[in-house]
């Protein structure tokens, strides 16, 4: 009887245990769709507040910095940049993207704001420029443009304005940062003017001028991780330019004066791409990278803005090659292409 007993309670354990495991097993797809379920929530709400943030402007000209989910941009301390990008001097190697070999997007009324992105990255496993790895600058730039009231502001009967709004991965000392580069090309006797902090920069091509705003320190992105980071630019006449870098739980903002250049009268020419680290230096990606390249403009409209080709600003180049461009309009108008190598 006792022998009868043990084997009936270890037949009902027996029982209760393949009961629990099928219990346990009914359970597992459960919970892992509530899993799945908030991880989107999450990533909705994440994306969400990237747009609010790209979209509202800090208050004041300065530095700042706002972290998920608050919506309120905090004073963060500002810092010198020495970073020095090149306009671009046209190339006949359609190998590299920049130099003047890139799509821009053009829009038909004035742009007042534009985001650029990389909804696809896929190969991307190492990045160099020269002999440094993750050494590179996320840069939307607007096109050249003329009749800026700014150039009568300091002094000059015509010149041609550029904006950069820049991430670079890291400058001297290694530590990465957002910042606003302006560019004034003058006259070719003329000088640049002697107070505000603009530097001098002349080549048999043209007499530039260049100043960058403050910059706000951020942290060093791999490159294998675009497809975490977006950056904006926007310009208000009579009030702020600003450039916003959203990375992950943080947004980084910097907003200078629009008078600085009057970039708000000409911007209707967008270019957006990573790149080399400044210098006309260039991003070399590891063989088998693509990365999709993504550029919203707003100029008020839905029409879909122009893919431009052959018509960047930049000096600073990649190793990969074009693929063709497409232009979309509605809510968000934007223009998207490939590159690869």
């Amino acid at each position: 009887m006792q022998s009868k007993n043990i084997i009936g309670i270890r037949f009902m354990a027996g029982v209760v245990s393949v009961a629990g495991l099928l219990g346990v097993a009914s359970f597992l797809p459960a919970a892992a769709s509530t899993v799945d379920i908030a991880a989107a929530a999450h990533a909705q709400a994440l994306k969400s507040w990237h747009e609010t943030m790209r979209h509202m402007a800090p208050p004041t000209e300065g530095c700042f910095h706002a972290a998920f989910p608050s919506v309120i941009w905090e004073k963060a301390s500002c810092g010198v940049t020495y970073y020095r990008s090149n306009p671009h001097v046209k190339s006949d190697t359609a190998e590299t993207v920049g130099n003047g070999n890139d799509y821009a997007a053009s829009t038909a009324n004035l742009t007042s704001s534009a985001t650029g992105s990389f909804p696809v990255v896929t190969g991307v496993s190492s990045e160099t420029d020269g002999s440094t790895s993750n050494s590179y600058t996320l840069q939307l730039n607007t096109n050249l443009g003329n009749s800026s009231p700014a150039c009568a502001s300091y002094g000059y009967s015509s010149c041609q304005v550029w904006e950069q709004f820049i991430y670079s991965s890291s400058y001297v000392g290694g530590v990465a940062q957002v910042f606003i580069q302006n560019w004034m090309f003058i006259p070719s006797h003329s000088r640049c003017p002697r107070s505000g902090g603009w530097t001098s920069y002349k080549t048999r091509s043209y007499n530039g001028c260049y100043k960058n705003s403050n910059a706000v320190n951020t942290v060093t992105v791999p490159a294998s991780q675009l497809a975490n980071l977006k950056l904006a630019g926007s310009v208000s006449a009579n009030g702020n330019d600003t450039v916003t870098f959203t990375n992950g739980n943080d947004a980084y903002a910097v907003s200078e004066s629009d008078g600085t250049l009057g970039a708000a009268y000409v911007w209707n020419q967008s270019e957006f791409n990573v790149v080399g680290n400044g210098g006309g230096s260039a991003a070399t990606f590891n063989s088998g990278s693509s990365i999709t390249v993504n550029l919203q403009v707003n100029d008020g409209s839905t029409n879909a803005p122009a893919c431009l080709a052959n018509d960047g600003t930049t000096g600073e180049t990649n190793n990969l090659n074009l693929g063709p461009c497409s232009a979309v309009g509605g809510s968000s108008p934007y223009i998207q292409f490939t590159e690869s190598n």
